[in-house]
């Protein structure tokens, strides 16, 4: 059968920016599936790539489990391109020379084209790139040219065009580094010569295609935060299942300001979903009591959450399915994918869950980033107030507070929280920044109040740009806006004396603080 669309695969060697590339191939309007390092030569003919590229990682050719590749998968007559871990799996495979690296880079370099490639067509001589790796290639395999330099690599890119291998030490699909994406379109448009022939649109019809084919008229129950995410799983969901879908709406006493009463009215009015409230606070305070650590937080709320579902799942006759939220994002920072990346933190719809649960799962956004969701909820009809919200944890507040949470403190940090939003969008940044939000830190200092010493809580405050949750870099407020929630956050709440204003990016910080 001859092939209709053009396709990309991506083989992972545990990247957490894996799923990241795949989101810029797609959004380039190019099909892209990524299998994992040990799938098998005859998998991988078979999915009939007209490219393939080789991820990143976090391990180092010369482990003893290092994540390898068979040398036959480079027979096949396609192009590849290496990024990172994958171009030193390409040298070491293919002869050349890795060992470890006098001096590691993490973050910014400047590189240097020294040759001509077709990969850097368009790109300037000297820009910044972002690396991240403790290996280097000390040697190309044969009939390999070096095309660029930075101070710590002298080998930062090669390639061999005739055989259409490519190989890049730095990571092209992040924000950092500058002609990241035009490197990506040269490799998928003038190398591989792709076409763009898939469409973020064809999602919605595929996957209501997929639930309706899947729960075959069955019960399901969804599972609604508020934000953006579970609100464009509950609306595909619907527009499979009608009736057939029941939603829930549990307030775990970790919400921000209001936020429990506004959204549950949002959803019946606006949304026409059925929409049940569950009131579960104390539920939540009783077992998160004196729990400090942040992934037990994330464990005990997702486990309370599944419990409580399927709780209310046994009040609903014959319901076999629960839909969850679940983005790409979610899946890459709570589980080793494919046995080979690093675990940062569980997210409580994925590293939470019970091992053992009665309700099959529907996770229809699993495979798509946030801004992708937002294309996909404003194709299906939903209110930009929702797509554009900021993105809200799962578990709340809990994991903003550091240490205990109990109310008092819930009481303190709802407070901050409101006035940062409020501020936020009196200074029309609302839809500038990604994330802005305050933590609750379990530290306390001296300070001067009223002519009186005083001995209180501290709070940072975190806003942050990004595209999609992957990475991000600090917003750099204005001072004038910086003082002003400082000032109302220690004039208004009882116990606080003193605020801080958080200037690292992701990575290598996360967005959220716990």
């Amino acid at each position: 059968m001859e092939k209709v669309f053009s396709k990309i695969l991506i083989i992972d060697f545990g990247s957490q920016y894996t799923q990241l590339i795949a989101r810029k191939i797609r959004e380039d309007g190019v099909y892209c599936e990524i299998y994992p390092f040990n799938s098998s030569i005859e998998k991988i003919k078979d999915f009939k790539p007209d490219a393939i590229i080789l991820s990143g990682g976090p391990s180092s050719v010369y482990d003893k489990h290092a994540p390898f590749i068979t040398e036959d998968v480079f027979n096949i007559n396609v192009p590849f391109l290496g990024i990172c871990y994958g171009m030193q799996v390409m040298a070491h495979l293919l002869s050349g020379e890795v060992k470890p690296a006098k001096n590691r880079e993490y973050g910014y370099s400047k590189l240097r084209i020294i040759e001509e490639s077709e990969l850097f067509r368009g790109c300037e001589k000297s820009s910044l790139v972002w690396m991240s790796h403790g290996d280097i290639i000390i040697k190309p395999p044969s009939h390999f040219i070096v095309t660029s330099q930075t101070e710590n690599c002298s080998i930062a890119s090669f390639e061999n065009s005739e055989k259409n291998l490519y190989g890049l030490q730095f990571h092209p699909e992040v924000a950092h580094t500058d002609y990241g994406l035009r490197i990506l379109n040269n490799f998928l448009f003038n190398i591989a010569k792709v076409k763009k022939t898939w469409k973020l649109e064809d999602f919605i019809e595929n996957k209501v295609r997929d639930i309706k084919n899947l729960t075959n008229g069955k019960k399901a129950i969804c599972a609604l935060s508020g934000g953006v995410d579970s609100t464009v799983a509950a609306v595909l969901a619907n527009k499979a299942m009608g009736d057939k879908l029941r939603c829930i709406f549990v307030d775990n006493g970790l919400l921000r300001e209001n936020e429990g009463k506004a959204v549950i009215k949002f959803y019946k009015e606006n949304l026409k979903l059925n929409v049940k409230f569950v009131n579960a606070a104390n539920l939540f305070l009783k077992a998160l009591k004196g729990v400090k650590n942040p992934e037990k937080k994330r464990k005990i709320i997702g486990k309370l959450f599944m419990e409580i579902f399927e709780k209310e799942a046994k009040k609903i006759k014959d319901v076999d399915f629960l839909v969850q939220g679940t983005l790409y994002p979610d899946v890459i920072e709570s589980v080793r994918v494919f046995g080979a990346s690093s675990i940062i933190k569980s997210h409580h719809n994925v590293g939470g869950l019970p091992k053992k649960i009665r309700l099959k799962l529907i996770e229809p956004l699993r495979e798509l980033f946030k801004d992708e969701v937002r294309v996909i909820g404003n194709n299906l009809g939903i209110p930009m107030e929702v797509i554009n919200r900021q993105p809200f944890p799962g578990p709340g507040l809990a994991i903003r507070i550091m240490g205990d949470v109990d109310k008092n403190r819930l009481k303190t940090l709802r407070r901050a929280d409101a006035i940062v939003t409020e501020e936020i969008k009196k200074a029309g940044l609302e839809d500038k920044i990604w994330q802005s939000f305050p933590v609750l830190i379990p530290v306390k200092t001296v300070g001067v109040m009223g002519d009186k010493r005083s001995y209180e809580s501290l709070i940072a405050l975190r806003a942050v740009g990004s595209s999609d949750g992957m990475t991000a870099d600090f917003i750099k407020l204005d001072y004038d806006i910086l003082r002003t929630i400082s000032a109302r956050v220690i004039s208004e709440i009882k116990g606080v004396n003193r605020m801080v204003y958080d200037i690292t990016s992701k990575p290598p910080s996360t967005i959220e603080w716990e």
